[in-house]
């Protein structure tokens, strides 16, 4: 308030009958005696409202020349930002989002709320029909995976501090109600079903059960369908326990999932469940893999096996789930991480270090390229001939590339397989994204930058374009 007085104060001093030249004499009478200069003010006021309307109507003209007369040729700055504007902006905070067979995007935002001793995150889930229009489907603040527990003695004392802070008695009703765990989720991710009307949403969820504080962290999958009603697999709950990277198969009722068989977060195995009768048992029972991923509009999958005790080399595997069968393709020489299988499931794509990317031909899989690129996530251009990396390590942001697909061959002999330096095609002018993912038909790219984390969907930029 200070400052702001001795600003006012300052503004006071600097009016027209304050100010001094430096030899100390006011203005004013440095310009013209006190009656010549009120004629000559009254003279000049009389000539500009006289002059005025002239003005105006001899400005206006010369104005429109300059704009159209003298650039007629120039685009209107507008149009130019608008070609850097996505399609579609969706101004939330958003965890996870995924596109549905039919176009569809069905996407998560944050949401925390806060009970007497915990922050908690439960995220909402909306689903964006073809028409632009959004819908919350699915409400975190009332969703409960663990049924509420009878209250121990320590949790059913005869009072409590109400919203205001202020303690009050409790009722006998109060003290004998079932007490529900803190419990918070963020969602990483969804699945929908071949034909889009189910959706498999991937959580990350932290529950705390006894009085230490420390939280229980489990991956789960909750089983939805696209209005958002849960799915109860069990009987009474829509999730399904331990479970990473559910995927559907062909008749959209049963899925194939990976559940943890060597911690902490290194081998998976198989098990199946179905929508209608619920968890089925183990699938390829007794072995173990470090990744896998379907193959579009089959029962089939690609996986990555390794020993239980880690001792033996990684080995590149097709799966098929129903029948559980199997063919191994290659022994790799390392896999670091990024399986990616082409939408026509005719080549698959992963690292085998921090920095090379290597190519197979699933159909001849002595056929590969290796391509130096440095690790990130991988998506395929609809006609399979450039690959879309997001150059950065999972969770973190980095730049979009396309890299042509390499030119496929069997290795001679003994020789060592030569390692390409492609030229990467940066796109949306080399801006980094924490996410990103194409539509099923190849032409919307989503991304999600980071900071405030809203969606953004632009048309799939070609290779070359930006």
């Amino acid at each position: 308030m200070t400052r702001i007085r001795k600003a006012l104060t300052l503004i006071r001093k600097s009016g027209p009958d304050a100010l001094h030249g430096s030899c100390g004499c006011r203005i004013g009478n440095l310009l013209v005696p006190s009656r010549r200069k009120t004629r000559f003010l009254a003279l000049l006021a009389r000539t500009m409202a006289q002059l005025a309307p002239t003005l105006r109507a001899a400005l206006v003209p010369i104005l429109s020349a300059c704009i159209s007369g003298l650039f007629p040729g120039s685009p209107e700055p507008a149009l130019a930002q608008d070609l850097d504007k996505p399609s579609v902006n969706i101004d939330e905070d958003v965890t996870a989002f995924a596109f549905a067979p039919d176009g569809r995007v069905a996407y998560s935002v944050r949401r925390m709320y806060r009970n007497k001793k915990y922050d908690m995150e439960r995220d909402d889930i909306y689903l964006r029909d073809t028409g632009g229009r959004s819908k919350r489907i699915f409400q975190g603040e009332k969703f409960t995976v663990l049924k509420p527990f009878a209250p121990r003695e320590s949790d059913s004392s005869g009072e409590e501090v109400d919203e205001k802070g202020k303690k009050r008695k409790k009722t006998q009703e109060e003290k004998d109600r079932p007490i529900t765990p803190p419990f918070t989720y963020l969602v990483e991710g969804f699945s929908f079903s071949p034909n889009g009307k189910l959706v498999l949403v991937q959580l990350l969820s932290s529950t705390i059960l006894d009085d230490s504080g420390h939280p229980q962290d489990e991956r789960m999958t909750l089983v939805l369908d696209d209005s958002g009603r849960e799915i109860k697999l069990s009987g009474d709950n829509a999730v399904i326990h331990n479970s990473l990277d559910a995927m559907w198969l062909s008749d959209g009722t049963t899925m194939a999932y990976l559940t943890e068989a060597v911690q902490p977060n290194l081998l998976y195995s198989f098990k199946f469940a179905n929508v209608k009768t619920g968890p089925a048992g183990p699938a390829f029972e007794g072995r173990t893999f470090i990744a896998a991923v379907k193959i579009p509009h089959s029962n089939s999958a690609i996986a990555i096996e390794r020993d239980r005790n880690m001792s033996g080399p990684p080995r590149l595997q097709r799966l098929e789930l129903l029948a559980q069968d199997d063919k191994e393709l290659a022994t790799l020489d390392g896999y670091e991480t990024g399986l990616s299988v082409s939408p026509s499931g005719k080549h698959v794509a992963y690292f085998i270090d921090k920095e090379v990317l290597e190519v197979r031909d699933l159909e001849s899989p002595n056929r590969l390229a290796r391509v130096r690129v440095g690790l990130g996530a991988v998506e395929w251009s609809s006609d399979e001939q450039h690959l879309l990396i997001k150059r950065s390590p999972e969770h973190k942001s980095g730049d979009l590339v396309w890299i042509a697909l390499p030119h496929l061959a069997a290795p001679k002999g003994s020789d060592e397989i030569p390692i390409i330096q492609p030229d990467p095609q940066p796109i949306l002018h080399g801006l980094t994204f924490r996410d990103f993912s194409i539509s099923p038909d190849g032409r919307t790219l989503g991304v999600i930058p980071p900071g405030k984390r809203n969606l953004l969907l632009f048309p799939l930029p070609s290779p070359g374009a930006d």
